[in-house]
């Protein structure tokens, strides 16, 4: 991260700042007038929030202004759009959250759904962690030539 060009601090600054304006409004964790929430959030709400996004922008800026001849799996990708998206279930109201209250109702969001949005804060800190610990292994390795083309080479050397 260190040889990382300012584009990419930028892109991740940014995208830290969209997650956290982009879930905290609908989950009611800045407060305004057009979402409300019934159940106060949590002491552990506003810090998983802030390191979700920052792992969030660091996973964004990896597809900034990456390297020639990195190669990058999808399943890094799925897994920081995944960890995201668990983020705003994480932080979220239980009985606010119209996705949950039609599954579970009132009674099983807070009986089931509340217990176990502790959990899926630390699922998307894992997964937004290993999106991030893969696209940059992946990023810092090398690609070896074919090994024809390298005794190929070695043989136009010699001649």
């Amino acid at each position: 991260m260190r040889r990382w060009p300012a584009r990419r601090w930028w892109v991740a600054l940014a995208t830290a700042l969209f997650t956290v304006v982009f879930i905290a409004i609908p989950t009611d964790l800045i407060d305004t007038p057009f979402f409300s929430r019934e159940i106060p959030p949590t002491v552990w709400s506003w810090p998983v929030l802030t390191l979700s996004a920052v792992l969030a922008g660091l996973v964004t800026a990896t597809y900034v202004a990456h390297p020639e001849g990195a190669s990058f799996g999808r399943a890094a990708g799925r897994a920081g759009m995944a960890g995201w998206l668990v983020t705003f279930f994480a932080v979220g109201c239980p009985v606010c959250n119209k996705l949950v209250l039609l599954a579970l109702g009132t009674t099983g969001a807070m009986q089931f759904f509340e217990p176990v949005q502790p959990y899926l804060a630390a699922a998307s800190i894992v997964l937004l962690g290993w999106a991030l610990y893969a696209r940059m292994t992946r990023e810092n390795s090398c690609r070896l030539p074919a090994r024809a083309d390298a005794e190929a080479e070695a043989l136009d050397r010699v001649h």
